[in-house]
């Protein structure tokens, strides 16, 4: 007759141990747009289309620009939408966004595109300080928006994308208030985040040495783009294939 008492103990050792044994991944499926300065999220609909025929459910954020907590408050907003782990990624001034909002308990690995990657203190502003001026053509408005003269747009933001192109972004630019530029973040993401980082080597309006360190510093998987700051409009399928592979990354 079999010890009862001893297939007991068996069958709880066995229930325990399928307890605490490794946990399968959860695929990321799910992946957010943050745009920056100066743009809007029209941009990336050329990532998106990459992306959703690949699989992937894609939100673009379409944050006010008025004020760093309402733009990350406008991205919390479409986090909390959605079901599963996320992939946050940001362009520009939106590396200052995912940054801080990047925090949210659903996002599963941050992705910075031609972005700022600040830490706890720096704001957009305060980083541009730190590497020589990659161009010299941003204005403010009376009341404090930021914006980049229209006639040198193309050169500095989009100087491989096509003119006609190029031209219609320069005059329905999105501004950014100085207050939002100048924002601190309160605390970085990515000091528990996977992080990756697209460096665009052509980049004249953040300068691309600058894009380099922060990403170093914040250990993020990085690849460069011989690209302009438009990069993710430009060069959408090597966009794409970054957020793709840091979305197979985030699953491990």
């Amino acid at each position: 007759m079999p010890n009862k008492p001893l297939l007991a103990a068996a069958a709880a050792i066995a229930l325990l141990s399928a307890a605490v044994g490794p946990a399968r991944a959860e695929p990321v499926k799910n992946v957010v747009l943050v745009h920056g300065a100066f743009a809007d999220g029209s941009g990336w609909r050329r990532v998106v289309d990459i992306l959703g025929k690949d699989g992937y459910a894609v939100t673009v954020v379409q944050e006010p620009l008025t004020s760093l907590a309402d733009d990350v408050a406008a991205t919390k907003r479409v986090l909390d939408l959605l079901q599963g782990p996320t992939l946050l990624v940001g362009h520009s001034y939106g590396g200052v966004v995912i940054t801080e909002a990047g925090n949210a308990p659903n996002v599963a690995g941050l992705v910075y595109i031609a972005a700022f990657i600040p830490d706890q203190g720096e704001s957009a502003v305060g980083l541009l300080s730190q590497a020589p001026a990659a161009n010299n053509d941003m204005r403010a408005t009376k009341d404090d928006f930021l914006y980049l003269d229209p006639a040198a747009f193309p050169a500095d933001f989009a100087a491989d994308v096509p003119p006609a192109e190029a031209n219609f972004m320069a005059h329905s630019q999105a501004m950014l208030a100085k207050a939002a530029g100048g924002a601190p973040v309160t605390t970085a993401a990515w000091h528990q985040k996977k992080s990756w980082a697209l460096v665009a080597t052509r980049d004249h309006n953040i300068n691309p040495d600058l894009e380099r360190r922060m990403a170093k510093r914040a250990g993020s998987e990085t690849i460069e783009v011989a690209a302009s700051h438009a990069v993710y409009v430009s060069k959408p399928e090597d966009v794409a294939r970054l957020i793709e592979r840091a979305a197979k990354a985030s699953a491990q």
